[in-house]
């Protein structure tokens, strides 16, 4: 499960949420909007990702033939941090949508939750090389400066 969702696509999708929430909440969108507007981009981005994959897999690899089928599902299986990692934020804005919480708050909150989830994210990768505690947690601090960044995005934007 780590090798599936702790990888670059899971991070590269977070980010890509972060930023579709700062464009689409930049804009004053109600968190209904930004949802759809995230949900759609993933969507769009995981299925052009899997096709990416599966063209680049398919053929002569390593001096034999990969099948398209075997290309598809290493493909598949390796996009779906991209998926999975964006089910927070969008769950988040999902509670915006729904007037459980102001729209503002929901906003605010996905972006922040996407901070948290690249921060698990780069923890888990660098415990998973065997590195002591202090390389893990500048590495968790390092991959969620990336959503600082797109937070400092928003407040510019804003």
């Amino acid at each position: 499960m780590r090798t599936t969702f702790v990888t670059e696509e899971s991070v590269y999708g977070i980010i890509l949420v972060s930023g579709m929430i700062v464009v689409s909440g930049g804009h004053g969108d109600t968190a209904w909007r930004v949802f759809w507007t995230v949900l759609v981009t993933v969507v769009v981005f995981w299925a052009a990702h899997v096709y990416a994959g599966t063209v680049a897999r398919h053929g002569l690899d390593d001096e034999h033939m990969e099948g398209l089928g075997v290309a598809f599902r290493s493909a598949f299986r390796r996009s779906l941090g991209l998926l999975a990692s964006s089910a927070i934020p969008l769950f988040i804005l999902l509670l915006g949508a729904t007037r459980a919480i102001p729209d503002i708050y929901a906003i605010w909150a996905a972006l922040w939750a996407g901070v948290a989830v690249l921060a698990v994210l780069g923890w888990i990768a660098f415990a998973r090389r065997g590195s002591p505690w202090p390389i893990r947690l500048a590495g968790a601090a390092g991959t969620a400066a990336f959503g600082v960044a797109m937070i400092l995005l928003k407040s510019f934007v804003h």
